[in-house]
């Protein structure tokens, strides 16, 4: 059977605050067997503890932010992502600061932490949440759906009225027992429109955005040097984000997931939604490793590599 997995090490970096602009102290630690994944605001007088569950985010305008005990920590989703992506059930996220590190805008940087802590097994089954019947929430043009499937699988389409987004560029299918997570999606960076990011430095925010951890867009085109990562990395930062947010289930998912104009808004509105639903899923385990689903299976042998 696949078991639960932690970190072998504890391991410790620093970056910049996305929206502060503030250096931000992260550590992140082993944990036993069914903690889950458990943050940390350590930079306060008495440090408070967030379980990353879906119930706990109280903010989704431009991240996933978790909040309780009267503080928060913003922009949860692309560590998330990271240890979705590697399988890895347990640890704790100690953060000296009301939000996480942007890196480069992608998951990658934090692939790179974990796999260099070093990821081993517990000894305890990896339980999943299953989809047994579809979920569907719609706000007004944008809708996301829950189907079952045995496997886990992203069908996206997002639509900018902006030439950059192109046809091609506008939707992607990631099916993780054909897709690697860590080559085909982990790199996605986030991306934002130059008059957006003029307009929320004059509010305070995107204090710390740049050309190095995100990816900028003017009237007509890319302003990073280096061009795009993906052919449709835009969207792969859709599923990123969405990996991420899913994540807050509790448990890898067993299921499709579709999309059209997500963000963490919805994406989070459709986890509570099944959560709030006892007969539209399930927790599982299974005996032989034969039993996983590929796609859980490919994710264990991408985070060995």
């Amino acid at each position: 059977m696949l078991r639960q997995r932690t970190l072998k090490t504890t391991i410790r970096s620093t970056g910049v605050g996305l929206h502060t602009g503030a250096r931000v102290e992260l550590t992140l630690r082993p944990a036993q067997p069914d903690t889950g994944i458990v943050f940390h605001r350590v930079d306060l007088p008495a440090p408070v503890a967030i379980p990353a569950l879906a119930a706990n985010v109280g903010d989704t305008r431009l991240s996933s932010t978790l909040a309780g005990d009267g503080t928060s920590i913003s922009t949860v989703e692309h560590l998330m992502s990271a240890l979705a992506g590697l399988g890895i059930d347990n640890m704790h996220v100690d953060v000296a600061g009301p939000e996480l590190p942007i890196m480069d805008g992608s998951a990658g940087p934090f692939v790179f932490l974990l796999q260099s802590a070093g990821i081993v097994e517990q000894r305890a089954a990896k339980r999943y949440l299953r989809v047994r019947t579809p979920v569907e929430l719609r706000d007004g043009d944008k809708w996301a759906r829950f189907d079952p499937f045995a496997g886990f699988k992203l069908d996206f389409t997002i639509d900018f009225p902006h030439p950059i987004f192109g046809t091609e560029s506008r939707h992607v299918i990631v099916d993780f027992a054909h897709h690697s997570y860590v080559k085909e999606v982990a790199r996605a960076r986030t991306f934002a429109f130059m008059q957006d990011v003029e307009a929320m430095r004059s509010m305070g925010l995107a204090l710390g955005g740049s050309l190095q951890n995100a990816i900028v867009i003017d009237e007509t085109r890319v302003l990073n040097a280096e061009g795009l990562r993906y052919d449709n990395e835009f969207v792969k930062h859709k599923v990123l984000d969405a990996i991420g947010d899913l994540y807050l289930l509790g448990h890898p998912l067993i299921g499709q997931y579709t999309a059209y104009k997500p963000g963490h808004a919805l994406n989070n509105l459709l986890a509570r939604a099944l959560l709030a639903r006892s007969d539209a899923f399930e927790l599982v385990a299974f005996d032989t490793d034969d039993d996983v689903p590929s796609a859980f299976q490919h994710w264990a042998a991408a985070a060995a590599a």
